[in-house]
């Protein structure tokens, strides 16, 4: 059932025209390793800025580690286990975690984000989150919005 869900949400993003973005020139993602921790800038339309850290494993692990999406802007404490692919040109990690719609609200959901823009040390694109909330106008029947996110390689200190 969780895969299929995953299916259905990556389908989404495709038909919706997320991964459709232009790309400047950009390393082969054979020849890119994804492996390392990352620190993610990303931005859902109408929201604030937010940042969380990507520990990419092996086979695919990975690991959230949210910095300010908690109430009150605070660190979520627990980590979320996330999942990450790559094609010949796409990168694509996704998780479920609560984020802060608007100025009142929490919802639980799936994040997706899409990158095309890939070298050693950064990468970019765009994102969906996908909440697991009910949305009768939606064509899907989810409440989903979008936005834009960055990403730098930390280094070890």
């Amino acid at each position: 059932m969780r895969r299929l869900l995953l299916f259905c949400l990556l389908l989404i993003v495709t038909v919706c025209g997320i991964s459709g973005q232009t790309s400047a020139p950009k390393e082969s993602l054979k020849d890119t390793s994804i492996v390392g921790r990352w620190h993610v800038k990303f931005t859902l339309i109408g929201g604030e800025e937010k940042n969380l850290d990507l520990i990419a494993k092996e086979h695919g692990v990975g690991i959230f580690e949210l910095k300010d999406t908690g109430p009150d802007n605070k660190p979520v404490p627990t980590p979320q286990p996330a999942i990450w692919s790559t094609t010949t040109d796409t990168l694509s990690i996704s998780s479920q975690v609560e984020l802060p719609i608007g100025t009142c609200c929490r919802e639980n959901g799936t994040l997706i984000f899409k990158a095309k823009t890939v070298s050693s040390n950064s990468f970019s694109g765009k994102l969906i989150f996908v909440t697991n909330t009910d949305e009768e106008e939606s064509p899907y029947k989810f409440r989903s919005t979008i936005g834009t996110f960055s990403a730098t390689r930390l280094t070890k200190n």
